[in-house]
């Protein structure tokens, strides 16, 4: 079951099953559609949260979402995006502060493979890890829309330490 919006970014399609959201994609699909075909109720008031909630992010309305989310991943990378969906709205870690924090302080590169396989970005916000010399990294959508998402936080981080 999946929804679809148009964003800043993009095209935004969300896929869930009854356990939360399991896929993110970002600018790969057309504007505003629904499809629940013959979809459990809860999986369809999760997919209206979840466009409420981005719809909320990209306004600068919402700094933490409240849905469930259910990525498929190895040990790994499950505790990679735990660590990573942890990270406050507005701040930013490095792959190397990632990789201590999981207790792998050699790890980073394979903390930035983790981050290039989170299937929901924004909700795991891949987007607020950079690299170490300031510079941005990698992302998914594109640089472009790494720079968009944190200067977005950025001008809206104030609301969000009340």
């Amino acid at each position: 079951m999946f929804a679809e919006m148009d964003s800043p970014i993009g095209k935004i399609r969300i896929y869930a099953c009854d356990k939360g959201i399991t896929r993110v994609c970002i600018g790969q699909t057309p504007s505003l559609k629904i499809s629940y075909a013959s979809s459990p109720s809860c999986v369809k008031t999760l997919l209206e949260r979840a466009l409420k909630e981005l719809n909320e992010y990209f306004a600068g309305e919402r700094c933490d979402f409240t849905i469930p989310v259910n990525p498929r991943g190895t040990g790994f990378e499950l505790k990679v995006w735990n660590t990573v969906r942890r990270i406050p709205y507005g701040e930013t870690r490095t792959y190397k502060d990632i990789a201590a924090e999981i207790g792998r302080p050699r790890a980073f590169r394979a903390v930035g493979n983790a981050l290039s396989r989170n299937p929901v970005p924004i909700l795991i916000p891949c987007h607020r890890v950079v690299r170490s010399d300031g510079k941005l990294g990698g992302y998914t959508a594109s640089i472009k829309v790494k720079k968009y998402l944190l200067e977005l936080e950025d001008k809206h981080k104030e609301k969000c330490k009340k």
